[in-house]
């Protein structure tokens, strides 16, 4: 039986693969490389966070992305420098090719209970059982689309996480949904694009992060305000720094921490992309929505009265929702046996479900250990958290085959 087997090819993936190489502990990794960032994401967008922390962790941090953009030619800086989508994903598949040449590029079909762990079946018909599974599933399980859209049919209404290209609606009218950094880059790049774009957000203001001064930051506003992987500010700096010490707060504070902190918002270089060239219809709510002579209009309810909208496409910005429900290729039996509240998995501090053996890490992950889950700058720690406990698993493994074997002797 296999020790490990890692599904999903993202940082978070990538990076347990990456410790688990170095430690000597067997394992395979499933996945298409990168996924949600090469397929997933629209082209010309940008990263929120700086290029510091937008590494992938292997565990002597010998292939962070400047060194990558130092071989490439690509320009960077630790901050102030926008990291572009492209050059992203063409890092982590070279991290893929130098640090985990292992990575096989399957889906897992299926993922049942077995005796003394789990038995996988992959898209290729092959089987296999591995005593640990590492869920690093990323996002693209759990796009979250309203109920109040959610009667449109397909050819009307889609989610941000399908438009990987947006020149397909140069020249068409289409509504986007959301106030969050999915909304806006979408918006600003379907503009670009030549689409006829509108944004609706029920936010009553759109927020944008602050575009760096490049000048020195005074000791003072260091203190007030230090920086960290998550942004400025000491709740920041807490949340980027001490996942294990937020794991340990009651869990009111930690769901109510996940849901307010690091709300919606746009980078600073999306913002000129967006005001004053999209209309806005901000304040707004979806009331109702139809779809007559083959356009989509949409009801929305303001502070100043009702008004409709009336569009060819309408996109769902609207962001993910983890839910254990909709991880189909765990069985049945799985998904019942693990405890959930809100519908993320219950973790015990080293990333375990309450199903022994199976390990969660990524956004899915955020309840338990905070919003640096839902970034690539958490995977550090969650990789080094996992590959302990591992390790410590396996090296119980031998003794005990070495137990039975010198009583299998003795007989």
């Amino acid at each position: 039986m296999l020790s490990t087997a890692i599904i999903g090819a993202g940082p978070y993936g990538l990076s347990v693969a990456a410790h688990l190489r170095q430690r000597g502990i067997p394992f395979r990794i499933f996945g298409r490389p990168m996924d949600s960032w090469v397929g997933h994401m629209p082209k010309g967008m940008m990263l929120k966070s700086d290029g510091f922390a937008s590494d992938i962790y292997d565990p002597e941090r010998a292939f962070t992305l400047k060194q990558f953009c130092a071989e490439r030619g690509i320009e960077y800086a630790d901050t102030g420098v926008p990291v572009r989508l492209e050059t992203f994903s063409a890092y982590g598949l070279a991290f893929r090719d130098r640090m985990v040449p292992e990575l096989e590029d399957k889906l897992v079909a299926s993922v049942d209970r077995v005796p003394d762990g789990f038995r996988l079946r992959l898209e290729d018909g092959e089987t296999l059982e591995a005593r640990s599974v590492v869920l690093a599933i990323g996002i693209t399980h759990f796009a979250y689309i309203p109920e109040s859209l959610a009667s449109l049919p397909a050819e009307f209404l889609s989610h941000s996480a399908r438009h990987r290209e947006v020149e397909p609606f140069r020249g068409r009218s289409v509504v986007v949904i959301g106030g969050g950094a999915s909304a806006l880059d979408l918006a600003g790049l379907l503009h670009e694009a030549g689409a006829k774009v509108q944004l609706v957000s029920r936010r009553e203001s759109l927020k944008f992060h602050s575009q760096p001064t490049g000048k020195p930051r005074s000791l003072w506003q260091q203190i007030r305000h230090p920086q960290s992987g998550l942004g400025p500010g000491m709740r920041s700096r807490f949340f980027a720094n001490a996942p294990a010490a937020f794991y340990y707060l009651p869990e009111r504070l930690r769901l109510e921490a996940v849901r307010r902190a690091l709300g919606p918002s746009g980078g600073w270089f999306i913002r000129d992309k967006v005001m004053g060239k999209v209309p806005l219809h901000l304040g707004c709510t979806t009331q109702s929505v139809s779809v007559q002579n083959g356009k989509v209009h949409l009801s929305l309810q303001s502070a100043g009265g009702p008004q409709e909208i009336v569009t060819e496409h309408v996109i769902a910005a609207t962001g993910y929702r983890v839910d254990m429900e909709r991880l189909k290729f765990l069985s049945g039996e799985i998904r019942s046996k693990i405890t959930a509240i809100s519908g993320a998995p219950v973790l015990s501090s080293s990333f375990e479900s309450s199903v022994p053996g199976l390990y969660f890490v990524g956004v899915a992950a955020a309840n338990s250990f905070g919003p640096v889950m839902r970034f690539a700058f958490g995977a550090g720690f969650a990789a080094r958290t996992v590959t302990r406990t591992l390790a410590k698993s396996t090296s119980r493994q031998p003794a005990a085959v070495q137990v039975r074997r010198v009583a299998t002797s003795a007989k």
